[in-house]
């Protein structure tokens, strides 16, 4: 058996975003009638990513998204047209359209790229929600927050 070392905590430092921009996903599990979704925020100024909630195409998965948001105090969010953006997001904070999403599309391309579950036509897939929600997050967590798996 592998002998468990304890980690030591993390400490987390939350800085202050003006900006971010927000996308999702498409993906699926098992078929592709059994939908499931990336639901992604990153900074719109360093790229960096905020959060990510991994959930089905609904209102609900933006609002868990928005509240792993709140600590950052974004002034601003760019998006698509998709509908959960126009009823959750305050007009005022939100702009829609595809010149200020370029990034967060890039980083989705990448992520299609490199986990070939997430690739639109593909033999590779998953069985189940779980193991699909822990591959995906694995990678994020290593690949973006350097995070050891």
């Amino acid at each position: 058996m592998l002998e468990q070392k304890p980690t030591p905590p993390t400490a987390a430092m939350i800085v202050r975003v003006d900006e971010a921009e927000m996308d999702e996903m498409w993906s699926f599990v098992q078929s592709k009638r059994q939908q499931r979704w990336l639901w992604h925020a990153i900074d719109h100024q360093t790229g960096a990513v905020l959060g990510y909630v991994l959930a089905p195409h609904e209102d609900a998965a933006l609002s868990a998204l928005m509240t792993l948001l709140t600590p950052f105090g974004i002034q601003q969010f760019y998006t698509d047209r998709w509908g959960a953006y126009l009823r959750l997001l305050e007009p005022e904070q939100h702009t829609v359209g595809k010149t200020n999403t370029q990034r967060i599309e890039r980083k989705h391309l990448t992520l299609r790229t490199r986990i070939k579950r997430l690739a639109r036509k593909t033999i590779c897939f998953s069985k189940s929600v779980l193991m699909h929600d822990t591959v995906i997050g694995l990678f994020i967590n290593r690949y973006e927050f350097g995070r050891a798996v």
